[in-house]
């Protein structure tokens, strides 16, 4: 009688902990989340695992079936990617956030009162940003440069890497003088200040989209579109959706 109860007993702690593992989201999110994203999981009723690369990478890595229950990426064109080799579902994608790019340096660096004077401020430096072809904010950022007429100028002056948050420790790290980030990544460091805001006109719209994978993975997409997780982006800097 004592050995089934025990049993018993030890069969249900299996089952419980077999439940919770199950109740696990892993979240594969765009670099420039992070920290948004950190809060908002805390709102979550089952536990979050994060985990933050460029939206290229992490198109390739759910390509290939790397286990996310939820993807959030910084770029459409990540995602319609994933959607035309049937790596996610095109009817369960939605925009959770939007966002604006900045010119940042330094907190004394003045700041760039004309864009096209963007060349001569580098003088001998190296101007930071997301890889040009593969990274959102690089990809933004190379539009923008394009539109005003400067990329010429400044491309082999490029420091590209392989997420926005990267390129933001160059500047906050002063190993590149300037650097086009995400306005919220600009927020979340004080070792850089915003030295020229870019107009949203000048380039296509940014936006963040959200897709889901599993059950709980739709949970977590209901969250981020819920009035709490939408009041954190705001407090972040970012725009709605």
């Amino acid at each position: 009688m004592a050995s089934s109860a025990l049993m018993t007993s030890t069969l249900v702690a299996l089952a419980t902990l077999a439940g919770a593992a199950q109740a696990q989201t892993t979240v594969f999110a765009a670099a420039s989340l992070r920290g948004v994203l950190d809060e908002i999981a805390t709102l979550s009723r089952d536990p979050v695992v994060l985990s933050y690369a460029g939206s290229g990478t992490i198109a390739r890595q759910v390509a290939q079936g790397a286990p996310a229950d939820v993807v959030v990426l910084a770029h459409s064109v990540w995602m319609d990617w994933l959607e035309q080799r049937g790596a996610v579902d095109a009817g369960k994608t939605v925009i959770i956030a939007g966002n604006t790019l900045v010119v940042i340096g330094a907190p004394d660096h003045p700041p760039l009162t004309t864009p096209k004077d963007l060349p001569h401020m580098l003088g001998d430096g190296r101007l930071a940003i997301g890889q040009r072809d593969s990274v959102p904010a690089g990809i933004f950022a190379k539009e923008w440069l394009e539109n005003i007429g400067i990329f010429q100028e400044v491309h082999e002056k490029l420091a590209e890497t392989d997420n926005v948050r990267a390129a933001l420790a160059l500047v906050a790290r002063q190993e590149t003088p300037l650097g086009i980030t995400y306005a919220t990544d600009a927020l979340a460091e004080p070792r850089v200040r915003v030295l020229y805001a870019i107009p949203e006109t000048q380039h296509s719209a940014i936006t963040y989209p959200a897709t889901s994978l599993s059950l709980q993975g739709d949970a977590f997409v209901t969250l981020l579109q819920s009035d709490a997780a939408q009041a954190v982006f705001a407090a972040h800097g970012f725009r709605a959706p």
